[in-house]
């Protein structure tokens, strides 16, 4: 039987049905990939700290290439990951710490350039973040909303479209278009109903994690996709913070 479908495209149900075969070091539990996703967190903090950490001291000519870092190298990482879940528990951890490198510089940036308007953005982007993630934990431990085949191809085509949209615009940023609305911390109407839209479909994103999760324990999954899970969890939960940094963003610059 195969395995549910998830919007996240690190959890997708081919890499799941393939990996049913392999189980030959023990099976995946839904608290195992809980515990490893705690770790791979704590890597995020620490890598986030640090770049927030250069910022505050000024090296600015330190922080940007680590920034970039570790956006570019993030992305390769997640690639590889996702091709192979194998290699998940050797390069999820540096994945997570490549995520905070990114996170901490791009955090400390919005932090400064809002400072004045919005102080405390950077805090209450996270809180909101935390408290949305563990909202949607409780929401789809208690069945309040069922992870159905309906459900799932909504969410799953409106991050398609999402993503999709995203390309367009980075696309004819390259060209010298500029579409206003989508600027970090752009005011207009047209801006924040795009955010509160993405930040509902992250959010959303997650309830089908932790059915896919929750499945892939149930069908005996092997044990190294723990790890996998825990990377596809992460993924995630870094773009609903981004998406919320985004949207806050756009509030302060309302007032």
């Amino acid at each position: 039987m195969s395995l549910l479908k998830s919007g996240n495209p690190t959890l997708t149900e081919k890499i799941f049905d393939t990996s049913l075969a392999d189980r030959g070091e023990g099976v995946m539990t839904a608290r195992g990939s809980l515990n490893k996703f705690g770790f791979l967190f704590l890597m995020v903090i620490a890598g986030a700290g640090f770049t927030w950490h250069l910022f505050d001291q000024g090296k600015m000519q330190l922080m940007y290439p680590l920034m970039l870092t570790g956006v570019f190298g993030g992305f390769i990482l997640a690639l590889v990951i996702t091709f192979k879940p194998k290699w998940a528990g050797y390069l999820a951890p540096l994945y997570g710490l490549l995520e905070g490198l990114f996170i901490g510089a791009l955090s400390a940036i919005v932090n400064n350039l809002f400072a004045a308007n919005y102080p405390g953005i950077v805090m209450q982007a996270v809180g909101l973040t935390m408290g949305v993630a563990v909202a949607m934990f409780l929401l789809y431990h208690f069945r309040v909303i069922r992870a159905t085949e309906k459900f799932k191809s909504m969410i799953i085509t409106a991050t398609v479209g999402i993503a999709i949209f995203y390309g367009i615009t980075m696309l004819l940023r390259l060209f010298g278009v500029e579409m206003d609305f989508m600027m970090l911390g752009n005011g207009s109407l047209l801006g924040i109903g795009i955010s509160l839209f993405v930040v509902a479909i992250a959010a959303l994103n997650l309830i089908l994690d932790f059915d896919r999760i929750e499945q892939g324990a149930a069908q005996g999954a092997p044990k190294y996709m723990e790890w996998y899970c825990a990377f596809g969890l992460l993924v995630t939960i870094v773009w609903l913070y981004i998406e919320m940094l985004k949207l806050l963003s756009r509030f302060s610059s309302r007032d």
